[in-house]
């Protein structure tokens, strides 16, 4: 089954006569309706060589936001919005399932994909920590370089037990030569020094020693060739997974470019750690002080936007897999293969909509979704503007409670619940603005370049 292109609709009812027609907010309230969209996917079937002819077909049912781009009220007058039972003065930003109005609030975290400093304290030693959530496609791993009580860069992320030496880690990337991997760090006299001793303990010198010894670490006490494939898979997929936007799209193995093109992505992986070495000397230099996780511009903040597209990554898994098994089960009865039987659409379409009209989210989350409060008007405005932290309200976490300087304009310094949430429930301020990040990537690349940032080796 090949996947072609997706469409949203605006939404629609069905009803029991088989009749269709559009549906406006008031009435998904009025009727205890879902106001949702048919999404709609190209599927094309091969079996062998024979493939049939693509099929666009519904894959489920999208829960659309009031007021958004696919809503039915977009670009309606005051005048329209009365005719059709809403209030000119609502501000939408909300869903409807089932009837009710749910918000999804705003959840605050640290920012992904940056470098963060900090020392913790070990059998009365101060350790110094460089870490970075490293985040790609809805995986998240926590990749940590820290400078040991002999001075020694050690180096761990999610899938090796224990901690890996740094050295030995940039040789099974592809920086062989000692010149490179000083290079990666830094050229400061200071931090070349402490790199030394660390090439002085290194046990590898090529490209095949640094990935047998993580392939050691990885599978003690298997073959050589299952350490090595294990080795490479490892550093593929969980070692800063978010440079692996660095392959080119559909590059599959075997194909031609792929061995050059995944060397490239190593090369970057092993400049980065690079990076994060030299945070942790400069930390350790009093070149730079740790970094403050409560100021704002070490936040990110998730949105509707962000959420759903979460929930709709494991959703069509979710479907996928269910297409996968009625096409087995189609085949091990030997009947004839359709994407009508083979495409259930209430997989889709719930597996969206239960955690919208529960807030229990994906990643474990609760409260995510939450019943909009209807009081009057500002308790609207208040809710849709709501930002949770993740802490957990039993601990005391005093400073993450504070006021910090950096939430001037951008969180409301007064409206925070009283007790045990207190800091940790906040809303945004009457002014703010919310960026969404730089949507043209190769404008940015070239404003680099314009800088003078030069290509680090490998065709990146």
């Amino acid at each position: 089954m090949e996947l072609g292109t997706i469409e949203v609709k605006k939404p629609l009812v069905r009803e029991a006569d088989g009749s269709q027609g559009d549906l406006f907010p008031s009435e998904a309230r009025l009727r205890n309706l879902t106001y949702a969209a048919p999404i709609h996917l190209g599927l094309t079937l091969a079996q062998g060589d024979d493939r049939q002819e693509p099929v666009v077909t519904t894959i489920g049912q999208l829960p659309i936001m009031v007021g958004s781009v696919s809503c039915n009220l977009y670009g309606m007058s005051d005048d329209d919005r009365v005719i059709h039972g809403e209030d000119p003065l609502d501000p939408g930003g909300y869903f409807i399932v089932n009837g009710t109005e749910r918000v999804l609030m705003t959840l605050e975290d640290l920012a992904s994909n940056k470098i963060m400093t900090e020392y913790t304290e070990r059998y009365n030693e101060r350790i110094y920590v460089a870490k970075v959530f490293s985040q790609y496609r809805g995986y998240r791993a926590l990749v940590v370089v820290e400078r040991n009580r002999k001075n020694l860069l050690e180096v761990s992320f999610p899938s090796v037990a224990g901690h890996l030496k740094f050295v030995d880690l940039m040789r099974a990337l592809g920086m062989v030569s000692d010149h490179d991997v000083v290079n990666a760090v830094s050229t400061d006299e200071d931090i070349l020094t402490y790199m030394m001793q660390n090439l002085e303990e290194s046990d590898c010198d090529s490209l095949e020693a640094g990935i047998m010894y993580v392939g050691k670490k990885l599978a003690p006490n298997q073959t050589r060739d299952y350490q090595r494939k294990r080795a490479e898979f490892v550093l593929d997929n969980y070692l800063l997974p978010h440079l692996n936007y660095l392959m080119p799209p559909g590059l599959k193995e075997g194909d031609e470019g792929y061995r050059e093109a995944v060397e490239g992505v190593r090369l970057a992986k092993a400049h980065f750690l690079g990076r994060m070495a030299e945070a942790c000397f400069d930390l350790v230099l009093n070149k730079r002080r740790i970094d403050d996780k409560d100021h704002y511009s070490n936040k990110r903040l998730k949105l509707a936007g962000d959420l759903m597209e979460d929930l709709f990554r494991i959703s069509l898994n979710r479907l996928t897999r269910d297409i996968k098994y009625q096409l087995e089960r189609a085949s091990m009865r030997h009947r004839d293969l359709s994407i009508g039987t083979a495409v259930r659409a209430d997989v889709l379409t719930e597996r969206l909509l239960h955690p919208l009209a529960t807030g229990n989210w994906v990643g474990g989350r609760t409260g995510v979704s939450q019943l909009l409060d209807r009081v009057d008007h500002m308790s609207v405005l208040s809710h849709l503007r709501r930002v949770i932290s993740p802490l957990s309200r039993s601990q005391p976490h005093f400073e993450a409670r504070d006021l910090h300087p950096t939430q001037w304009g951008r969180i409301c310094p007064s409206e925070t619940p009283e007790g045990p949430n207190c800091g940790l429930v906040k809303n945004f301020a009457q002014m703010v603005e919310i960026s969404r990040g730089v949507p043209d990537e190769e404008e940015v690349v070239r404003m680099l370049y314009n800088l003078g940032v030069e290509h680090i080796k490998g065709d990146i």
